[in-house]
């Protein structure tokens, strides 16, 4: 930040340079990481399942997709005892990537899908907690909450005089 040096304030300097205000004071105290966004490469260490990954693993899953990472966990340790000791966590990305691709489909009970201009939500609410006051008076309220489902439009009123031990409002009909 040449201005910097040239006497011209944080925010001036900061400005000219095209940076945030925030980046300009990292910089002069000698906190900034020029390349703190950038992807960096990974060491990526060896496949430590990589000899009996597609070989024994996969074909169990294919045969039998509910098994779970602990039960092929267990598997390996009674075929290889002592081979593989710390490949759980690893067991478990590689199945749950393995069901998430290749799996049976979740089962789906109903499609949930609504359709424009049909459902509407309503609702009223009591802040709890909290009590409002006007000159010193309780503000007896409660508040009305409208939501299209389709288009997710809300609408919010407070209706005065409400009780909040009654169900709803007087003058308002039941849904």
């Amino acid at each position: 930040m040449n201005a910097r040096k040239l006497g011209l304030t944080q925010t001036a300097s900061s400005t000219i340079a095209e940076i945030s205000e925030r980046t300009g004071q990292r910089i002069d105290a000698g906190h900034h990481r020029a390349n703190r966004g950038a992807v960096v490469a990974s060491s990526r260490s060896q496949d430590p399942l990589a000899g009996v990954w597609a070989s024994e693993l996969e074909p169990m899953l294919r045969q039998e997709p509910r098994l779970k990472p602990m039960t092929l966990f267990e598997y390996l340790q009674e075929q290889y005892p002592g081979k593989y000791p710390q490949v759980l966590r690893t067991l478990q990305r590689r199945v749950q990537q393995w069901k998430a691709l290749h799996g049976p489909a979740p089962e789906v009970m109903f499609v949930l899908r609504h359709e424009p201009g049909v459902m509407g939500l309503s609702d009223f609410t009591k802040l709890k907690g909290m009590e409002i006051t006007l000159n010193g008076k309780p503000f007896e309220h409660l508040i009305y909450h409208y939501r299209l489902a389709y288009s997710g439009w809300q609408y919010a009123q407070i209706i005065q005089g409400a009780k909040a031990s009654l169900p709803y409002p007087k003058g308002c009909r039941t849904p």
